[in-house]
């Protein structure tokens, strides 16, 4: 006979989900990523963020990087203790995305509407060039 101690898991729970120690649920932006003829087109999710919230750059490498930090301070004052309640609040997320060879980097441009980072980076058009011509017979 098989005995389970399913009491572990809730008493780990019950140590780390206080009050003094929240759950940490971090998740990463959802990101999409679109093709068209002329550009790629990159999404970010990130609700409730300012434009000042990101930092969007071109490294060393060539490669686009995508940094979001916010950090939010709340204060509430307790008018008949004159008690000081401070919360935190701290989001940081960075992301690398290596960039195609037809991006046209010195034209990429982004812009924040409605909680989504939108950074479009336009494709570099190569003309085709007409060889047909005339021929001059000797």
């Amino acid at each position: 006979m098989m005995r389970t101690n399913s009491w572990i898991p809730t008493v780990f729970n019950d140590l780390f989900d206080t009050e003094f120690m929240p759950k940490c649920n971090a998740t990463a932006p959802a990101i999409n990523v679109k093709e068209s003829d002329k550009a790629y087109t990159v999404e970010l999710a990130a609700p409730g963020m300012k434009k000042e919230d990101f930092n969007v750059h071109i490294n060393d490498e060539g490669n686009l990087v995508v940094k979001l930090e916010s950090k939010q301070d709340h204060k509430e004052e307790d008018k008949t203790t004159r008690y000081l309640r401070r919360e935190f609040n701290y989001s940081k997320y960075e992301q690398t995305l290596i960039l195609p060879d037809d991006v046209k980097k010195d034209a990429i441009s982004a812009k924040v509407e409605h909680g989504v980072l939108t950074v479009e980076l336009p494709k570099i058009i190569e003309e085709k060039v007409k060889v047909s011509r005339q021929i001059d017979i000797a």
